[in-house]
C-alpha cells in the first residue's frame, strides 16, 4: 500500500488543487487523480528526507504571523508603488547571520521569505550561515536584520531544532 500510495497528504491535496483549478466532473477527478499519483511516485523516487518538527504547538502561530505580514506588507508595497514622488525608495541587498541550520527550516524561511511582497531570498552561505536578502524599500537595516531573526527565526528553531 505504501508503493502505491507513499505520500497520501500530497495526492489528496493534488487532487483537490486539480479540481479546484478546473471543473468538477467524473474526467477531471481522474485526470487529476493520475496526475497526482504520478507526481507522488516521483516524489518517492526522489526520496526526500522526513522532516522532524519538534514542536507542532507552534505552527499555527507561525502561520498567523505570517499571513499577517503578508497582508501587512501587500499594503505597504502597494502605497509605495501608487505614491506619487513624494518618498524615494532605496532597495538593496543586507546579510542576515542565521542559527537556523535544519533544511527544512531554511526551506520555511525561504518560503516566508519570497512569499511576502518586498522580499526576496537571494542566497544562502551554508559554509558562514548566512542569508542575502534583497529588500524593496531599504530603510533600516538593522530593524530588517532583527524582524527575520526575532520574527521568524526564533520560532523556526524551536520548531525544527
Amino acid at each position: 500500500m505504501s508503493k502505491v500510495f507513499p505520500y497520501p497528504l500530497l495526492i489528496v491535496s493534488l487532487v483537490v488543487m486539480w479540481l479546484l483549478l478546473t471543473s468538477f466532473s467524473p474526467g477531471q477527478l481522474i485526470v487529476g487523480t493520475g496526475v497526482a499519483l504520478l507526481a507522488a511516485q516521483g516524489m518517492a523516487a526522489l526520496n526526500p528526507a522526513k522532516p522532524r518538527i519538534r514542536r507542532w504547538g507552534l505552527l499555527p502561530k507561525l502561520v498567523v504571523i505570517v499571513l499577517y505580514d503578508i497582508i501587512r506588507s501587500n499594503i505597504a508595497v502597494a502605497r509605495l508603488i501608487l505614491s506619487e514622488g513624494g518618498h524615494r525608495r532605496v532597495s538593496g541587498f543586507l546579510t542576515i547571520p542565521l542559527e537556523l541550520r535544519s533544511p527544512m527550516g531554511l526551506a520555511v524561511l525561504g518560503v516566508i521569505i519570497t512569499s511576502t511582497p518586498g522580499t526576496a531570498w537571494i542566497d544562502y552561505n551554508s559554509a558562514r550561515g548566512t542569508l542575502l536578502l534583497h529588500v524593496f524599500d531599504l530603510v533600516d537595516e538593522q530593524g530588517w536584520r532583527m524582524l527575520i531573526k526575532q520574527r521568524y527565526e526564533r520560532l523556526l528553531l524551536e520548531i525544527f531544532q
